[in-house]
């Protein structure tokens, strides 16, 4: 078995490749992060094609004061450009591997080679996503910026790659839910949640005893980051702090204005330092309004956390309701604050579900485990070809 792998950017994609690779099975991994980056993972310079021009005009992007950002999003035009350029690099193979908006054009190169085309998408539908997130700006009376939602075209090219491809890989129950609701039959869906790393993320001892709630990630009404303050503030718990670990979007700005001196910030952290900060913590708390796999719960666990988390996130693919964690619906402030005051006031019950998630991460959901997963599903493809 060949496999091409297609990713503008990074995902869970180089682990993805780092296990065809030990098995034997990677032909190329196509990115637009550059090789010396790459090589780090462990993947030969031989077997990494390199489009490095989505990620300067992207990074460049970035860069540019908030009022020109505000005027347009690039998104859809720097999509296509690596699409186009990633096509040119399609050779023969058993299957292709795409990331979502990343390869309409290269799917399409791949099956007129009579290769599988497997297209990977890390959230929900695209049309519900959209319809989820402008419902809660809305909701806030906030008007999303050009790059705060799926640009049209997004949606448009997302479409006609989930029409188009064979399969498409999902990481959660949760966005398997909204793929099946928006018409994409069942037979077509492969539901496989993703890993974690135990080398990096592992637990080291607790140097305090506050009861210390942490969030990672883009701080982000799509994140729930303020129905978390709301329900912090609300508790007003002695020796307690909310952490929140993670970049700020400018949308949530008025609401860390509203409850400053509520919580503490840092901003981003390198992912192998991460394993400090929720090591020092009691409880994570991912309250995502929408969110396909939030990659953080099953880090947090590695590291000893039970987590709170909403139904519309990968909590559900993993943590068990009352022993590694909670799960609650989206937006129920009371749900949370009433888990989070379950946990303050039962310190020993919060130890043990803390230790059950842990060898709950570390039996089934680590990047072996995803590995194993996903080959096998390439495996059960080709056979059914065969």
């Amino acid at each position: 078995m060949k496999v091409i792998i297609s990713v503008g950017g990074k995902f869970e994609a180089f682990y993805l490749a780092q296990q065809l690779l030990k098995r034997g099975y990677l032909k190329k991994l196509i990115t637009s992060y550059p090789k010396f980056e790459v090589i780090k993972h462990g993947i030969p310079r031989d077997k990494i094609a390199s489009i490095l021009i989505k990620e300067i005009i992207e990074r460049s992007w970035r860069k540019l004061p908030a009022f020109l950002r505000n005027i347009y999003n690039p998104q859809y035009h720097i999509h296509e450009i690596f699409d186009k350029l990633a096509s040119r690099k399609i050779d023969e193979a058993d299957i292709f591997v795409g990331w979502s908006s990343f390869v309409l054009h290269s799917l399409r190169k791949a099956k007129n080679r009579g290769t599988i085309t497997m297209l990977n998408r890390q959230g929900s539908h695209i049309v519900y996503q959209n319809e989820l997130l402008k419902e809660e700006y809305e909701k806030f009376g906030i008007k999303p910026k050009p790059f705060q939602l799926p640009e049209p075209r997004i949606i448009e090219k997302e479409l006609k790659e989930y029409e188009e491809a064979d399969y498409i890989t999902i990481p959660s129950l949760f966005a398997k839910k909204t793929f099946l609701e928006k018409g994409i039959p069942e037979s077509k869906i492969i539901h496989i949640p993703l890993g974690v790393g135990l080398s990096m993320f592992k637990q080291i001892p607790k140097t305090d005893n506050i009861f210390r709630i942490i969030f990672g990630g883009g701080l982000s009404l799509r994140k729930g980051v303020h129905y978390l303050l709301r329900a912090y503030a609300e508790l007003n718990l002695p020796d307690s702090e909310l952490l929140l670990i993670g970049p700020i979007n400018e949308e949530m700005k008025s609401f860390l204005e509203k409850y400053q001196g509520k919580f503490r910030h840092l901003n981003y952290q390198p992912l192998k330092e991460l394993h400090k900060f929720y090591s020092q913590g009691s409880v994570f708390v991912l309250n995502s309004v929408e969110d396909g796999f939030g990659m953080v719960i099953v880090q947090a666990m590695a590291c000893g956390l039970p987590v709170i988390a909403t139904v519309n996130t990968g909590g559900p693919d993993i943590i068990r309701d009352g022993k590694d964690g909670f799960i609650i619906p989206i937006r129920d402030i009371e749900a949370l604050k009433s888990k989070l005051l379950y946990l303050y006031q039962n310190e020993e019950i919060r130890k043990a579900m803390g230790q059950s998630a842990k060898e709950r991460a570390s039996k089934g959901f680590t990047w072996d485990d995803y590995g194993e997963k996903m080959i096998a599903a390439y495996e059960n493809i080709l056979s059914k070809k065969n």
